[in-house]
C-alpha cells in the first residue's frame, strides 16, 4: 500500500498556526478528503491544537507531517496520521481546564477526537502524533462546565498509544 506523506516547517510564531491550518486544508482536499466533510474539520482541529502546543510551549520551530493511506483498524478504509515534531524533549502534559479557563484543553481535545494518539522521542526533541480512521464515526465531545477529569498517563507511560487498538510502527 502506498503512503503519501506531506510536511510543512512551522516557525515559532503563533501566526504560523493559521498558515498550518490553511496548508493542511489544501493537502486534505488534495488527498480526497472534501473540505466540507466532518473528517476534514476534525483533522484541522487536531492539527491546530498540536501545532499551537508546539509553538506556544517550546518557542521553537516545528515540523507538521500528515500521512495518508495507512491501513486502518477494524476494516476502516484507511487512517490519516498527523505528527508534529518539535525541539523540546519535555513530554506533553495533559491538563484539565476548569470552567472559564481559556487554556489547557488542547490534549483533552486530541484525546477525544483522535482514535489514537501518543508521543515519542525524536532526536533532541519529540514527535506527538494522532490518528483518525477514515470511515470511523466521529466522536461528539460533550461540553462540561468545570468538570474534573483524570489523566490517563504520566511520565514515560505517555510514550504508548492512547486508545490503542492498533499502533502504526512501520510507515514505509
Amino acid at each position: 500500500m502506498q503512503v503519501l506523506q506531506v510536511q510543512l516547517e512551522v516557525g515559532p510564531d503563533p501566526a504560523e498556526v493559521g498558515r498550518a491550518r490553511r496548508w493542511a486544508r489544501s493537502r486534505l482536499v488534495g488527498s480526497g478528503i472534501r473540505d466540507d466533510e466532518p473528517l476534514a474539520e476534525t483533522l484541522i482541529l487536531l492539527i491546530s491544537e498540536l501545532v499551537t502546543n508546539a509553538v506556544v510551549h517550546t518557542g521553537c520551530p516545528a515540523v507538521l507531517r500528515m500521512l495518508f493511506g495507512l491501513t486502518g483498524s477494524a476494516g476502516a478504509p484507511g487512517t490519516v496520521r498527523v505528527e508534529v515534531a518539535d525541539a523540546s524533549c519535555r513530554p506533553p502534559q495533559q491538563r484539565h481546564a476548569a470552567g472559564e479557563d481559556t487554556n489547557g484543553r488542547g490534549l483533552e481535545l486530541v484525546d477525544g477526537l483522535a482514535d489514537r494518539w501518543g508521543w515519542q522521542p525524536e532526536g533532541a526533541g519529540k514527535r506527538i502524533w494522532c490518528e483518525v480512521d477514515r470511515g470511523a464515526p466521529l466522536i461528539q465531545l460533550p461540553l462540561h462546565s468545570g468538570a474534573q477529569g483524570t489523566a490517563p498517563c504520566a511520565g514515560d507511560a505517555g510514550r504508548d498509544a492512547h486508545k490503542a487498538s492498533q499502533t502504526v510502527t512501520n510507515l514505509a
